[in-house]
């Protein structure tokens, strides 16, 4: 078998001897990357758009590990979302041609339901992602895009990474929501509040909230974002309004200052969360940020509420009073990503909903930016919720 080079952002494997308590993160490095030629089963493919996704920033900042050294490989290529062009089949490919537009899928190892285990270009070994002129991909990784497609591919790009774990992420809490409520949301006075906290998931989702009747509000310090989700239909919450809602036990025990601070940020957000709910409580409370904002979230969520995530952006580890939690009824959700047998389902309720991100005049990190789109990704640096960048010429 033969070797096909490529151009690429590598990532190298950090220090043998780092901690996992104190990573040395990584930095991408533009050089050769070869890899073995095509098996029979899998296809060569030009990225053309993808998108920035938070895994790729737990690969750089390698927590909670270093993927490389987890893979058992010295160097890797990341990146799992993209449009990209069909090269060359493998000799038994039957589902793509040369030439087609398909979106790459995740999915490298699935449970028996189809819930993604590890993840294509992050922790599953032998994966190459998308920060390359070419890469190669399993056939059944590759979703076909509609050849009429209402959207485009930068949009496809952008979108469908964050979009699909909405949908999956939705469909559970809003189960959950009304396997004890009973009642169309629609249909209550006043109508239930979802409250989100986070970026692209939480805004994607809580598109899907107002279709189900829900009223939805967003908090963001973005007076550029606070237009954009007041344009969507929903409430801004403007995050500058308690700025030291930042919850660390160490310093609410240790320092005064700080628990007054923080204590006041409280005050404000609970009121805010008590207003647009009627004094009853958000209904939902979509958290993708963790513990900073947990100890608050939970205090704002309403009888019968649930607390649902799909991330963890800051804090794995959190600390709940089950006791109260059993009490107010709440239910906590937990997911991951979408399932493999229903990405087709939602490809098409995107097309016929019109569920799709608006790109609109937004920055496209060309493929000599990349390393920039990474550190503007991890200061929080960024122009939209949905980061895009551009490989190959489409």
């Amino acid at each position: 078998m033969g070797v096909i080079s490529t151009e690429a952002w590598v990532l190298h494997a950090g220090p043998a001897q780092a901690s996992s308590e104190e990573p040395v993160p990584g930095e991408l490095v533009r050089e050769e990357f070869t890899f073995p030629d095509l098996a029979e089963n899998e296809v060569l493919v030009e990225p053309l758009f993808g998108s920035w996704e938070a895994n790729m920033g737990h690969a750089l900042e390698r927590t909670p590990v270093d993927v490389c050294r987890q893979r058992g490989e010295d160097r890797m290529v990341i990146g799992n979302f993209a449009a990209v062009r069909v090269v060359r089949p493998g000799r038994a490919v039957t589902r793509v041609r040369e030439g087609d537009l398909c979106l790459t899928q995740a999915f490298a190892r699935t449970d028996e339901h189809g819930y993604v285990k590890l993840v294509h270009a992050y922790d599953a070994p032998g994966t190459i992602g998308v920060l390359a002129r070419q890469t190669k991909i399993g056939e059944h990784l590759l979703l076909p895009l509609p050849e009429n497609s209402r959207y485009t591919p930068q949009q496809w790009a952008a979108s469908y990474g964050r979009y699909w774990t909405a949908w999956d992420n939705w469909r559970v809490t809003y189960a959950c929501w009304m396997s004890q409520v009973r009642r169309n949301p629609a249909e209550l006075d006043p109508r239930p509040l979802v409250f989100g906290w986070g970026g692209g998931v939480a805004v994607a989702e809580l598109e899907l909230a107002q279709r189900d009747g829900f009223v939805a509000a967003m908090a963001s310090s973005s007076p550029k974002r606070l237009a954009e989700i007041e344009a969507k239909g929903m409430i801004p919450v403007d995050r500058r309004t308690f700025p030291d809602l930042d919850h660390d036990e160490g310093k609410f025990a240790s320092d005064p200052e700080y628990r007054r601070r923080y204590q006041q940020s409280e005050r404000v957000f609970l009121r805010t969360i008590q207003e647009l709910s009627g004094r009853r409580g958000a209904a939902v409370i979509i958290d993708n940020i963790g513990r900073p904002v947990y100890r608050a979230t939970l205090r704002a969520l309403g009888r019968q509420g649930v607390l649902t995530t799909v991330g963890w952006k800051h804090g794995m580890r959190l600390e709940t009073a089950r006791a109260n939690e059993c009490i107010k009824r709440h239910i906590h959700v937990h997911t991951h990503a979408c399932r493999f047998s229903d990405i087709e389902e939602i490809l098409e309720f995107q097309e016929e909903s019109g569920w799709m991100v608006e790109l609109g005049d937004q920055r496209v990190y060309q493929f000599d930016e990349i390393p920039e789109l990474a550190r503007d990704y991890a200061s929080g640096n960024l122009d939209s919720y949905f980061p895009l960048f551009q490989i190959n010429v489409q």
